[in-house]
């Protein structure tokens, strides 16, 4: 079992020259505690799922994401919604941080990151704000995985130990050419909201490869943060004896 630091968790990484900055806007966390086996049978090489009082999470995290720039140069245009399908993971050479099952966005320029192991896909996504409640839905294609979420927010601050290791997180991992990345993202803590998922159905999980989840969701809202700033993406070591085992 892994014991997470009391109070906030690790300090977001210095990034200097950022290859992506952007702001995150109405973001929701709808989170899943799901068994670890059936986590780190889809995590690669190195990677061993981050557990809290010794359950892995499973989250989906939708919001909008607006004033994008790359490498300093004009934005890309408009803004538009992205939602995430991620869990919580550790390395044994590097900092805990995040992998990611799915990247769902409606923006092509942003398919580019998949030459980097970034699993972007395209789809169709919308959210759609109504006093306190925002409903959040998407479909990747046709007969694809699609979600249907409604989220209702309080006005009640979360920050227990439990919504902070969930949230500070600074670091993404993917992999590509065989390799294990570790990218550093930088923005200031997060601002989170108690919220209620009033409504949910999603397949999203379940094209990941994982079980459905169980139970109600623990669900969080936030304005959003910004700026973001992505750092370069650099190798992780890998132990041989990890890989061996897989």
């Amino acid at each position: 079992m892994n014991t997470p630091p009391p109070g906030r968790g690790a300090a977001a990484p210095a990034v200097g020259v950022p290859l992506l900055s952007m702001y995150w806007r109405r973001q929701a966390f709808v989170h899943w505690p799901y068994r670890p086996d059936d986590v780190e049978a889809l995590l690669p090489p190195g990677l061993r799922a981050d557990l809290f009082e010794g359950r892995a999470w499973v989250s989906l995290t939708p919001f909008v994401m607006t004033e994008v720039h790359a490498c300093g140069l004009p934005m890309l245009p408009g803004t538009f919604p992205e939602t995430n399908l991620r869990t919580y993971v550790r390395h044994r050479e590097g900092p805990p941080g995040i992998w990611f099952f799915s990247l769902d966005v409606t923006q092509p320029l942003l398919l580019a990151a998949r030459l980097f192991g970034v699993p972007y896909r395209l789809a169709d996504l919308t959210i759609a704000p109504d006093g306190a409640a925002c409903r959040y839905a998407g479909r990747r294609n046709p007969g694809g995985p699609a979600y249907d979420v409604l989220v209702r927010t309080s006005g009640t601050e979360a920050a227990g130990p439990l919504d902070v290791w969930l949230t500070d997180r600074f670091h993404a991992y993917s992999r590509r050419a065989g390799l294990l990345w570790r990218t550093p993202v930088r923005h200031e803590p997060w601002r989170l909201l108690r919220a209620t998922t009033v409504s949910v159905a999603q397949t999203l999980t379940r094209a990941a490869g994982l079980p459905d989840p169980y139970g109600h969701p623990l669900t969080h809202a936030s304005h959003g943060v910004g700026p973001v700033a992505l750092g370069p993406a650099r190798p992780v070591r890998t132990a041989l004896r990890e890989a061996g085992r897989r």
